[in-house]
């Protein structure tokens, strides 16, 4: 066994020195990397530690392995210390993205790695004694150096999580909390965007009945994942702003800042943002902050804030034409596909099923892992049973058809599964069970559902047992 983890070792040796275009001169330090990375395989993180500590001080640029094992088995020490030794590790893991930063900057995004480090304090504040000024601190250089990179879901968390703790503490205004708010809620969102986009050409390939390769099915895997964390980090963070953002907060504010930021379009689609998510559009100056950002910055979303007044007004017509001509202004695919699935919220909770249904049906052409629209559809589906039906059976049978629609939100998107699978689960016990359909001794026939829905479904077989 001894023999061949030596041969292994020089072999490795070998390869690594030719890949590297190492000179005799650095043999000693081929032989302490692959030291090193055989007892790190084997989780050996004692034995790798001085093999490691040793090639790191003597030369620092020598392979990326010093960082990748490096990590890991100062990972362990932390895990298997305390007091000031703990501390020590600590410190010392942090140290070590810096120098992976500084020696290999290619492979090292800044955001993550500097948001790591700011992670691993907060994880370790107690032992470490850190304030929440100097962790947030910590957090806000990383994320302005580095937006892009800055996207892991628990590091976002976190940083917001801190603001609120500030901000509670008094040592932060309102102002920069709701502002950070927006900045993070942004980044989620061109973050969710992009994995949407990887994912859609996935559900694609797959709705059309093309087989996924073992690949595709892993990176649609991966996708769902990304997608999964985001959705709960969303709501997370939603929950941590809480009541601060009401409506009592808001007003005020916006109307002390709103001349500075009257041509300020970015500051007016916030303000407007917040406040119509906050329900705060009953007080004057919601419209006051609409028509300055239609007339500051006109695009598709101003004119579909300009439809809410109009909706709230009661001018149900004129709104529907600024919804509309929201949506064909919209050219983002991403966006158009959200726009499209907030104007059929609209038109639903005003009963307007038909209407509704075509631009939930636009929002998944465009965005298909998104299967909130599926859930819409099934929902106004299950509305409507009583009304789309000549008898009780054929109008309970429209909730297979809700459930058969729910369904497919579990099948395109990942952050669905247990919601729409309830949803399919609920619709399906109120429609007619096996002794009804045994009753009526129509198992396997196709019933037409008419009004809005047109469309059909089958009924169920039951087994003979």
């Amino acid at each position: 066994m001894k023999t061949k983890i030596t041969l292994l070792t020089f072999v490795l040796t070998f390869l690594i020195a030719g890949v590297n275009g190492v000179s005799a001169q650095n043999e000693e330090q081929m032989a302490k990397l692959s030291i090193m990375t055989e007892y790190a395989k084997a989780k050996n993180y004692e034995a790798a530690y001085t093999p490691f500590m040793e090639l790191r001080a003597e030369n620092p640029k020598f392979n990326r392995a010093i960082y990748v094992y490096g990590e890991k088995i100062l990972d362990h020490k932390i895990e298997n210390s305390t007091g000031t030794e703990q501390v020590d590790f600590i410190n010392d893991l942090a140290k070590l993205w810096e120098e992976r930063i500084e020696h290999y900057p290619s492979k090292t995004p800044k955001g993550e790695y500097a948001a790591k480090a700011c992670q691993l304090l907060f994880d370790n504040k107690a032992v470490l004694g850190k304030s929440d000024e100097e962790l947030y601190e910590c957090f806000d250089a990383a994320y302005n150096a580095d937006k892009k990179t800055f996207k892991k879901p628990k590091s976002l968390y976190t940083y917001f999580y801190l603001m609120v703790k500030l901000y509670d503490a008094g040592k932060k205004p309102a102002k920069d909390l709701f502002n950070k708010y927006d900045d993070i809620v942004e980044k989620i969102e061109d973050e969710v965007q992009i994995a949407s986009q990887k994912l859609n050409k996935l559900v694609e390939k797959e709705e059309s009945g093309t087989p996924l390769t073992s690949r595709d099915g892993k990176y649609k895997k991966y996708y769902g994942q990304v997608l999964t964390a985001y959705d709960k980090i969303s709501g997370s963070i939603d929950s941590q702003l809480g009541g601060r953002a009401n409506c009592e907060n808001l007003i005020p504010l916006y109307t002390k800042d709103f001349d500075a930021h009257a041509n300020d379009g970015v500051w007016l689609k916030r303000a407007v943002s917040r406040m119509f998510n906050k329900e705060c559009t009953d007080d004057p100056l919601y419209e006051k902050l609409v028509k300055a950002y239609d007339a500051t910055a006109p695009s598709a979303d101003t004119k579909y804030f300009v439809a809410t007044i109009l909706l709230k007004n009661g001018k149900t017509s004129e709104a529907e034409t600024y919804l509309k001509e929201a949506y064909d202004l919209e050219d983002d695919t991403f966006k158009k596909a959200k726009l499209a699935n907030r104007i059929g919220l609209i038109l639903k909770k005003k009963g307007r099923y038909g209407q509704a249904r075509g631009y939930f049906r636009n929002s998944l052409k465009l965005n298909p892992s998104n299967g909130r629209p599926h859930l819409s559809i099934a929902a106004m589906y299950a509305a409507s049973a009583k009304n789309c039906g000549d008898t009780n059976f054929n109008k309970r049978a429209v909730y297979w058809y809700a459930a058969q629609e729910a369904r497919k939100a579990s099948r395109v998107d990942p952050t669905l599964k247990k919601a729409a699978s309830q949803s399919a689960a609920n619709y399906e016990a109120k429609a007619p069970q096996k002794s009804e359909i045994f009753t009526e001794g129509n198992a396997g026939q196709v019933i037409k559902i008419g009004c809005w829905i047109g469309a059909s479904v089958k009924v169920p077989s039951i087994s003979k047992n």
